[in-house]
């Protein structure tokens, strides 16, 4: 069957819509189907997206292209509705550049069957659902109606107010009453009517945008909420000019993003009349034909001048979104613990809700971040509650369920008191897609990855559209086809090869190196070579701890919540009673997708791994992975594994060593040196004084054998620096708060503690033309003759909003920015010339260190006026990260290789490895 993967749209989601439309296309069993990326731009344009896009960081890496995208001297990214009104004509030359224009009445030509990946506004709203009934395609999720109603926050609340359901009481505020009313009336009313805290929520948005709590009656606060709710921001002068013109990008970057400010385009207006103001543009001049018109601010240069020119008369303006919100649900606040269930429609077509989990954090809200960056927030499946109460949480969803119509799956989120009052809320009909997310994570407690979830719900899809009468007699084929090949497939499962993925560890990369490893675990599960097999590895360096993990473990929301259930299991404990109780509810789901399988953690020795499997791929990040000590271990088991082999890992770990080889070898790195526990506690301040003689202000400090830029600051003064040393010299785990403060820590961030760390001079652009940080992939080959070859993919071009290049920029969906190929020039030619430039000293490092199977290596590099290239390395990754969204895929996709085929090849090479050493030995 060809699927098509409908994913970016033009919501606020749409970053989360391409990162999950990219899961499914990797998931889905590729014996049973072939996968159509149908690309959705900011406009509703349906794109055939070239499959080498699928895998950039961001939609912005790719849409629009570089070439489409205006001269600016304002680092902020732009999406394509920042390039204004564009004809056809120009719109079809743009997306040329990514694929071709889809008609919606070639999509019954192209697809069987449309999966769903989008959110919010024309995603679940029954926008898109209405299209293809409209051309009789079957698609995935509820219906045109259900799906409408579960968009619409406003009108499921007064349902479920009819039906006498528990929901937080609410009040509307339109955005007309919003303008008319005095601010302090309006919150004077809502906290007698609702009391406090209360609840701001944009009714139509998802993954907690546009969400605020007000927990005090602060009518300053009360307006912010309002405002982030209609996607408003007032500006004073006051605000403006007290702001250096670094601080305006910094703020201009935070305003026009799409999950966290209002965005663009944006209506700019004087706050005490609301009259528009008319910025100078040609854009606004060719779109406006009277005064009254609305004049539409499209690009972040022309919102900077706006707002210098505006700003330097009026005490405040006020910009508004021009896709905002027209009112804001104003909720009571719920004191309770917050869950969230996936309710499934079972083989009968009967509402089955999954285990809920229960998200748990501290007073902060859940928001964007902590929803989607593994290690913020808990995610506890099932909800830690008595089977009872348990149960009372799945009845009530599988009871909205049916009154709200839903068909074939939803995610159903509330609250429950310590007095076992329920509140559902906020019920969606599509779910995150990411791969540990809610949606993936409870079907994994029935036993089913994500591979065989996907192809259940085509299934089940098929079945409801058909109960709806699209089409009977053609679905009813599909139907059949389906079922036909997913029995063959169990029937006639050839013994495929056997790898183990080791990921987790014990270092502050342990988060990173999970979502390494379930990306590596899902490309090889639904591929017909492969059969992957989790490995979870704990411990410390002087024992390393092996556990084979079942999928229910494996999808957990991180590694330590891996560990937590390991633990649980080694004190005795049994499965959760809810669990088992679901697991055979769910039979006539898991014996025809799924068959038999594991559900504890299974210790085993490196011994009785090698019996188990054929060959290992190591997702581990740092120490314990990348420094040699896994790897001697695997060659005593004869098992094959991906990456560098003993020697050059132990020197790549270290990147003082590395570093020191490199300058010995003539190439450019940082000045650098040691500063070690022993010397601070000797004399702190001679420690901090040599220091400050041999490295001016700023400079980098870091561990010398981490990576994932864990701890990795740019130290400006001595009080930072002090509260660097003695964060990583701490002898307890937890952060001192002042330190913690001084250093400007990010919420929940880790900071390792190590006995000596790494300081560097800054790398700064040094009167260079030209300066980018960059960091490049490479593969290495067995050539003819047994000689190593070495493939350098072009490097992309990181950007960070920073100091530093931070954790969520390199790994979470949506956050970095990486330009794949690097900017290095806008001429080709030259661009060309300087990358071969670059590529040549990445190869060098490589044959300097021995590098095999694959690396990263980050880089500076200073293009002078004269057209000299200096290359400043970094740091050399000898396991870089695998994770969805990082950049390695963004240089093999260039260079024609998809995931699967860059991890095949990886471990074709570490086979071919091992069988070479076999033979000399």
């Amino acid at each position: 069957m060809k699927i098509g993967i409908f994913f970016g749209g033009p919501s606020r989601e749409r970053e989360i819509s391409f990162a999950g439309g990219r899961t499914v296309y990797d998931n889905l069993d590729k014996a049973l189907f072939e996968a159509v990326p149908v690309f959705v731009d900011s406009s509703g344009n349906f794109i055939l997206l070239n499959w080498e896009f699928i895998y950039k960081g961001t939609i912005r890496d790719f849409y629009p292209p570089v070439s489409a995208l205006p001269a600016s001297t304002v680092p902020v990214q732009l999406y394509f509705e920042s390039l204004g009104e564009l004809s056809l004509e120009e719109q079809d030359s743009i997306i040329s550049e990514v694929g071709r224009r889809l008609e919606p009445r070639e999509l019954s030509q192209l697809i069987d069957f449309a999966f769903l990946a989008l959110h919010g506004p024309s995603g679940e709203d029954g926008a898109i659902q209405g299209l293809l009934e409209w051309y009789g395609i079957p698609y995935s999720g509820s219906g045109i109606l259900p799906s409408a109603f579960g968009i619409d926050k406003v009108a499921q609340k007064k349902l479920l107010k009819a039906l006498g359901q528990p929901t937080p009481d609410f009040r509307l505020i339109t955005a007309e009453d919003w303008d008319a009313a005095a601010p302090q009336a309006t919150l004077d009313y809502l906290v007698r009517e609702l009391g406090l805290p209360l609840v701001f929520k944009a009714p139509r948005q998802g993954s907690s945008i546009g969400i605020s709590i007000l927990r005090e009656a602060d009518v300053v606060q009360f307006a912010t909420a309002i405002e982030r709710s209609l996607f408003r921001k007032t500006v004073t002068q006051a605000e403006w000019q007290g702001l250096s013109d670094a601080q305006k990008i910094s703020w201009l970057q935070r305003l026009v993003d799409i999950r966290d400010g209002i965005g663009l385009p944006v209506v700019l207006s004087s706050t005490d009349s609301l009259e528009l103001l008319a910025v100078s543009s040609p854009l606004n001049e060719a779109n406006s034909s009277a005064e009254s018109n609305p004049k539409i601010i499209y690009r972040p240069e022309e919102l900077l001048h706006a707002l210098n020119e505006r700003l330097a008369a009026a005490e405040s303006v006020l910009l508004t979104s021009v896709e905002g919100e027209t009112q804001v649900l104003v909720e009571s606040f719920v004191q309770g613990r917050e869950f969230s269930c996936i309710v499934v429609e079972d083989a009968n077509g009967q509402p089955l809700a999954l285990p809920p989990t229960e998200i748990v954090k501290g007073d902060e809200m859940f928001d964007y971040r902590s929803k989607y960056l593994p290690g913020l927030a808990r995610k506890i499946t099932p909800i830690d509650l008595p089977e009872t109460c348990i149960q009372a949480i799945r009845d009530a969803c599988e009871t909205i369920f049916r009154t709200f119509g839903f068909q074939v799956y939803a995610r159903l989120d509330g609250f429950i008191q310590a007095d076992g009052t329920l509140f559902l809320n906020d019920p969606n009909t599509t779910s995150g897609m990411l791969p540990a997310s809610f949606f993936f994570h409870q079907a994994a407690e029935i036993g089913l990855n994500p591979s065989q979830f996907l192809t259940y719900l085509i299934r089940t899809s098929l079945s409801a559209r058909r109960r709806g009468g699209l089409r009977p007699v053609k679905l009813a084929a599909l139907l059949a086809r389906l079922d036909a090949a997913v029995a063959a497939r169990a029937a006639g499962e050839q013994a495929r090869i056997r790898v183990a993925v080791i990921m987790g560890g014990y270092s502050s990369e342990r988060h990173i190196s999970v979502e390494s490893g379930r990306n590596i675990y899902e490309k090889l599960s639904s591929s017909v070579k492969y059969e992957p097999v989790p490995v979870f590895l704990t411990g410390s360096s002087a024992d390393f701890r092996l556990y084979v993990l079942p999928i229910n473990v494996m999808l957990k929301d991180n590694a330590d919540d891996i560990r937590e259930k390991i633990e649980h299991h080694e004190a005795g404990h049994e499965m959760h009673p809810i669990l088992e109780r679901i697991r055979r509810e769910a039979q006539g789901i898991t014996s025809t997708y799924a068959g038999p399988a594991a559900t504890q953690p299974q210790r085993v020795t490196f011994d009785e791994l090698a019996g188990m499997v054929d060959e290992v791929f190591i997702a581990l990040h740092g120490r314990p992975g990348e420094d040699g000590a896994l790897q001697q271990q695997l060659e005593q088991f004869g098992l094959p594994y991906n990456g560098s082999g003993v020697a050059s890992s132990q020197v790549t770990i270290n990147k003082f060593d590395t570093n020191r080889r490199l300058r010995e070898a003539g190439l450019r790195v940082a000045e650098h040196r040691m500063a070690a526990r022993l010397e601070w506690a000797a004399d702190s301040e001679s420690f901090f004084r040599g220091l400050e003689m041999q490295f001016p202000y700023p400079f980098i400090a870091k561990p010398a054998d981490d990576g994932c830029s864990s701890a990795v600051k740019k130290i400006k003064t001595r009080a930072e620096l002090e509260a660097f040393t003695r964060l990583i010299f701490r002898d307890q785990e937890e952060l001192m708060p002042a330190e913690a403060t001084t250093l400007s820590l990010g919420f929940k961030e880790e900071f390792p503690r190590k006995e000596a760390f790494l300081v560097e001079t800054l790398i700064d652009r040094d009167g260079a033309a030209h300066f980018l940080e960059v960091t490049g992939g490479l593969l290495t080959h067995w050539g003819p003759n047994g000689e190593l070859e070495i493939e350098i993919f072009e490097a992309s071009e990181a950007l960070a909003t920073g100091e530093v290049l931070s954790l969520e920029e390199k790994f979470l969906a949506g956050e970095g920015q990486n330009i794949t190929p690097a900017r290095y020039a806008t001429e080709a030619t030259e661009r060309q010339r300087i990358s071969e430039e670059v590529k040549r000293e990445l190869r060098q490092v490589a044959e300097i260190l021995h590098i095999q199977g694959y690396a990263r290596i980050d880089a500076f590099v200073r293009v002078r006026d004269n057209g000299a290239v200096e290359v400043l390395i970094i740091e050399v990754n000898s396991l870089p990260g695998m994770t969805p969204a990082t950049c390695i895929f963004h240089q093999t996709a260039l260079a024609g290789y998809t995931p699967y085929q860059f991890i095949d090849r990886i471990l074709e090479f570490g086979k071919q490895r091992t069988a070479q050493m076999t033979l000399a030995d």
